[in-house]
């Protein structure tokens, strides 16, 4: 179990990195809308939670069984911060960075995110 946290926390930490030198985020996006899945990681009640990858060959592993209609689609960093993080975070969702082939990976609050993405851009600045 802890193997697998501290693996989940290698591909969040490469998340941080990639995107910031990228300047894009990537979902997976279908006619419907964008994937999104349930989790108590918490072990309180049932939140929503949103996946983005620092690519599309991450994102692309994901689209399968479930998610096989989804296609990677690229989304601007500043877009993110600005928009997507804000709204998240007022619609109860959490965000999860870098998820396998198995969808387990690292889950953060949006706000944390934000804060860790925009830590990062200023020590790049």
């Amino acid at each position: 179990m802890l193997e697998l946290a501290a693996a989940s926390k290698e591909r969040h930490d490469r998340f941080i990195q990639r995107v910031v030198a990228s300047r894009e985020v990537w979902g997976l996006k279908n006619a419907d809308g964008w994937a999104c899945t349930a989790s108590t990681a918490d072990g309180g009640e049932e939140r929503s939670v949103m996946p983005f990858w620092s690519d599309r060959a991450y994102a692309k592993q994901c689209a399968k069984q479930d998610w096989s209609d989804y296609e990677p689609t690229p989304i601007p960093l500043d877009l993110f911060l600005q928009r997507w993080l804000p709204g998240m975070q007022a619609d109860d969702c959490i965000v999860g960075t870098n998820w396998n082939a198995h969808l387990c990976g690292y889950e953060i609050e949006p706000l944390d995110l934000r804060q860790e993405i925009g830590r990062q851009l200023e020590n790049m600045g």
